[in-house]
């Protein structure tokens, strides 16, 4: 059987992230959401959202790539929520058979005012 690989990426709260004001959070989502949506824009990003978790969950969303591992985890680095310490990401390889998982082309929202 042939196999699609994706990598796979949970987002998680960090709990040693650093404290910021409303408008510095706010500041910190959008760059975080045009970073994103640049990477889907690119190519690179297949999906990505948040999860709507139930109370003291620390997982706060997901992002599908079709890059392998490493790549991710360098794009990673430069997503400004995980810079700032806001998010850790958990980094997984997902094996589906071929054809199963199929992504179209949209528009991803740059900013929370485009939500």
């Amino acid at each position: 059987m042939e196999f699609d690989t994706f990598t796979v990426v949970l987002l998680e709260a960090r709990p040693d992230a650093p404290a910021l004001d409303e408008k510095k959070a706010d500041a910190l989502q959008d760059a975080h959401m045009e970073y994103l949506a640049s990477l889907h824009e690119a190519g690179s990003l297949q999906a990505a959202g948040p999860f709507v978790s139930p109370p003291g969950s620390s997982i706060r969303g997901l992002i599908v790539h079709r890059l392998p591992p490493e790549e991710v985890r360098a794009l990673l680095a430069k997503d400004p929520a995980v810079r700032a310490g806001k998010l850790a990401a958990r980094i997984f390889t997902w094996m589906v058979p071929k054809g199963a998982v199929s992504f179209s082309p949209t528009r991803f929202p740059h900013s929370q005012a485009e939500v």
